[in-house]
């Protein structure tokens, strides 16, 4: 009954603005007798019985809801016009009158669990599901066959209520698909249907039972039993999706599938159809995403630090995830990360003091003006800027993640990144180019992608051009204009400008500035009449080798075709320009 409405400050030093939504029924009193759901005399469909049962407008979210106490939603509630259920309660319990209640909290880490939701078939209507009564949805299913459900377990044809004799279960609705739903595998589809099926044979072994399939994915331990022991049982697993399904006079549902097994187009009469549905993100995810400053998969998730050194971890510092948020998962790998997630969070917290890499950034404040671009640009929300008062920027250390992006897009120099400092970058440069400078090639490395993506190719044996020279930056953003006339101005033949793709980026969006840094250095170029694609732009994450390997080989073509004569002619173009300003 709770939403976070606003989350501010930086690990360890968290705020947040919860909004506590009124439950109209005083929980600390109720004693869950349910006497005011009885006499209330308003229905509506059961959310956690997906629509198959009804509720009351005062009821329970469902049997094991913590705290114990029935709550009304007043969207449906008749109000004190009826005032039944006040009647009705000799508890007195029921309060018209209350109001949301928003609380702050201040919390040094944030634990990001926001689940899933199962994608709509109604999108993909071609099995039937908005107009055939007798095809559900797995989730409909699991209700259907569930002790606590609205049949107690006993498994009934929505459309007439006779037993099914027959069930078909079609696999990947909503996965796997580029045209509806996700294109990604939703991991649990597979091992849920065997589930299913095992629990129809143990109370229906006359039953007929087909599941209709693209490949079984039974990677967990014990999985592959179970799905041997289904096929034992009499299950028969054909290898193809439905083309077309229609209902039949009796209500029952004839499918085409053609078996790509053997190739040939096959019919079947089912009494009732499920489909197995495929997860999707939480639809509050974007909202979170945004308050929390936090990166998302191009399939919607949320994008962990790391897949393999910090697969809990947010970009973020202090934010970890939970469960499906960052991908689906089954219960297993859901409590397993829960897990780890605690472990990092104690891990964090218990020294009662935050420790930090040097690598920050810091504001010189006899440069600053105030005008706010660091603050825009950091992807950490950890620089603030009082535009007003024109007071000089300020970094707060804890936040500050060391990208170096303010640094770069800074036009009064006002702000250092220790440790990559411009003077220490343009010195690699100076030394880099002292000697036959027209048959270098210059590449600013991100740390955490193309830096790597070197370091891979090199440990792979992939051979590349000797003559690239990297320059480490902890991100491509930290690549300041400023650089790259430099290296041009000291002779250098290519530049090369290299980070993590977009949307991959370690530091949220920091390499989306380069792009736009990148873009307009080009636009210059063109106007000092100098060949703007001596300056190039490439994504290459670690695991790339081979990629880097082909890009190096590219740009050793390209300094080919650059002759000392315009090399001479670049260097005495910038050095007027440099006169001029």
């Amino acid at each position: 009954m709770s939403d976070v409405a606003e989350v501010k400050g930086y690990v360890g030093n968290f705020k947040a603005r919860i909004v506590k939504k009124a439950r109209y029924v005083i929980e600390k009193e109720c004693t869950s007798c349910g006497d005011c759901a009885t006499a209330c005399p308003v229905v509506f469909p059961d959310e956690f019985n997906v629509g198959l049962s009804s509720r009351k407008a005062i009821y329970k979210s469902f049997p094991q809801a913590v705290p114990s106490s029935y709550v009304i939603n007043m969207n449906e509630c008749m109000g004190r016009g009826c005032s039944k259920c006040l009647d009705a309660c000799d508890k007195n319990c029921i309060d018209f009158h209350m109001s949301d209640e928003e609380i702050m909290e201040e919390i040094g880490s944030i634990v990001v669990a926001t689940g899933f939701k199962p994608y709509d078939p109604r999108e993909m209507d071609e099995y039937g599901y908005t107009r055939f009564h007798n095809v559900v949805t797995s989730l409909e299913f699991e209700r259907l066959v569930n002790a606590g459900g609205p049949t107690q377990g006993e498994l009934i044809r929505p459309g007439d209520r006779k037993h099914p004799q027959s069930v078909g279960f079609i696999q990947c609705v909503g996965s796997r698909s580029l045209r509806k739903g996700g294109e990604y595998c939703s991991n649990i589809c597979c091992m849920n249907t065997i589930k299913s099926t095992l629990v129809l044979k143990e109370h229906y072994p006359d039953m007929d039972i087909k599941v209709f399939y693209i490949d079984i994915r039974a990677f967990g331990k014990g999985f592959e039993e179970l799905y041997n022991r289904s096929r034992k049982l009499g299950v028969q697993y054909v290898r193809g999706l439905p083309g077309s399904v229609e209902e039949l006079p009796d209500r029952s549902m004839r499918i085409a599938v053609e078996n790509t097994s053997n190739g040939k187009i096959e019919f079947y009469d089912l009494d009732m159809l499920v489909l197995a549905l495929g997860i999707e993100p939480s639809s509050g995810t974007r909202k979170l995403q945004e308050m929390l400053g936090l990166q998302l998969t191009p399939d919607g998730f949320y994008l962990e630090a790391h897949p393999k050194l910090l697969p809990v971890d947010a970009a973020t510092r202090g934010v970890f995830y939970a469960g499906c948020a960052e991908g689906p998962k089954d219960i297993k790998e859901s409590v397993t990360q829960g897990s780890a997630v605690t472990a990092r969070a104690i891990r964090l917290m218990h020294r009662g003091e935050i420790v930090s890499e040097p690598i920050t950034s810091e504001v010189i404040i006899e440069r600053c003006t105030a005008c706010g671009k660091c603050a825009e640009v950091c992807p950490y929300n950890a620089i603030t800027v009082d535009k007003k008062m024109k007071t000089p920027a300020v970094v707060n250390t804890a936040a500050c993640a060391g990208c170096g992006t303010c640094g770069a897009e800074c036009i009064f120099d006002a702000i250092v990144m220790n440790h990559f400092t411009d003077d220490q970058i343009n010195r690699q440069t100076d030394a880099m180019l002292e000697e036959d400078a027209g048959e270098k090639i210059v590449v600013f490395a991100c740390n955490w992608c193309s830096y790597a993506g070197a370091d891979y190719a090199g440990v792979s044996r992939i051979q590349y051009p000797p003559n690239a020279r990297l320059i480490r930056t902890m991100c491509s953003g930290r690549v300041d204009e400023k650089f790259i006339w430099y290296a041009f101005e000291k002779g250098a033949p290519i530049v090369l400008v290299s980070g993590c793709h977009i949307g991959d980026c370690h530091y949220i969006n920091a390499n989306l500035w380069t792009e736009k840094r990148v873009a307009k250095v080009r636009k210059k170029m063109e106007k000092l009449g100098l060949r703007p694609e001596r300056l190039q732009l490439e994504w290459i994450s670690a695991a790339e080798g081979l990629r880097f390997s082909g890009i190096m080989k590219e740009m050793e073509e390209l300094r080919t075709t650059v002759s000392q004569e315009e090399i001479r002619e670049t260097v005495e173009i910038l050095k007027a320009r440099k006169q001029k300003s």
